[in-house]
């Protein structure tokens, strides 16, 4: 059994993560915490336990020691439009000057500008 300091340490960082999720996504419906399975029997709490008022427990295969907000939102939308901008820049003139070493000499290092 987990100690009362620990599990009221526990809620209040799902209460904080929940706050700053709700903020940051107005528009997703927050239903749950996801935990490890591991995390959740260390813990001795069951899955599908309400462990906020609305916000139930689930495990969601994460890594241990972490959980994650869990809503009805695509949080990946962003990151594919993100994506799709990405283009590739090719250079169409050449900035440096070539270097030509003579035979049998040493090459001066090169230095970056600073």
């Amino acid at each position: 059994m987990v100690d009362t300091a620990t599990m009221a340490k526990l809620l209040q960082s799902f209460k904080i993560a929940l706050n700053a999720h709700d903020r940051e996504n107005p528009d997703h419906n927050s239903w749950g915490i996801g935990m490890s399975y591991f995390d959740i029997e260390r813990l001795d709490l069951e899955e599908g336990e309400e462990i906020l008022p609305g916000i139930v427990l689930r495990n969601d295969g994460g890594t241990t020691g972490n959980f994650r907000i869990l809503c009805d939102g695509d949080h990946d939308a962003d990151s594919e439009l993100e994506s799709e901008e990405v283009v590739d820049a090719v250079a169409s003139e050449e900035l440096g000057e070539p270097l030509v070493v003579e035979s049998g000499s040493t090459p001066a290092p090169v230095r970056p500008p600073v």
